[in-house]
C-alpha cells in the first residue's frame, strides 16, 4: 500500500511547496530569470540524486534514450511555472489558482484520455468533472 500512495503523496507535499514559492517570487524579479535559477538548482539536485540513488549509473548513457517528451517537458513545465507565477503577479490568491487550474485540468484530461488513450469514460467520471465545474463556480463568486 505504501509504493502506491508515496508518489501521491509527494506530488501533494511538493505541490504545496511549489505554490508557496511561485507565490514567493520577489515581484521586482522577472518570472524568467526566478526560472533560470529554478532549473539550475534543479539540474543540479536532479545529478545528485540520479548518482544517489542509480547503483553504478552511467547519465550520459541514459541521454541516448531521450525522445521527444523530455525536450517538450522541459517546455511545459516552464510554461506552468510562469503561468502560476504571473497569476500570482496579478492578484491570484494562492487557495484558489491551483484549485481553478486543477479543475479545468481534470475536465480536459477526461477529454484527453478518452479521445487519445482510449481510456473508459465513466458516468461518475463525468459527474466528477461536473462537481469540479461546479465547485469552480462556488470558488468564484
Amino acid at each position: 500500500m505504501f509504493t502506491y500512495i508515496w508518489p501521491i503523496a509527494l506530488v501533494v507535499f511538493s505541490n504545496i511547496l511549489y505554490q508557496v514559492c511561485a507565490k514567493g517570487v520577489p515581484s521586482e524579479m522577472n518570472p524568467l530569470a526566478s526560472m533560470t535559477v529554478t532549473y539550475f538548482v534543479s539540474t543540479i539536485a536532479s545529478a545528485i540524486l540520479y548518482f544517489l540513488l542509480v547503483k553504478d549509473g552511467h547519465l550520459l548513457k541514459e541521454y541516448t534514450h531521450t525522445n521527444w517528451a523530455p525536450i517538450v517537458l522541459g517546455l511545459v513545465i516552464v510554461g506552468l511555472e510562469v503561468g502560476f507565477i504571473y497569476a500570482y503577479k496579478i492578484g491570484w490568491q494562492v487557495s484558489t489558482a491551483s484549485t481553478v487550474q486543477s479543475a479545468f485540468l481534470a475536465v480536459a484530461l477526461l477529454i484527453v484520455g478518452f479521445v487519445f488513450y482510449h481510456e473508459p469514460l465513466s458516468a461518475s467520471k463525468i459527474f466528477g468533472a461536473v462537481v469540479c465545474l461546479i465547485g469552480l463556480y462556488f470558488l468564484n463568486r
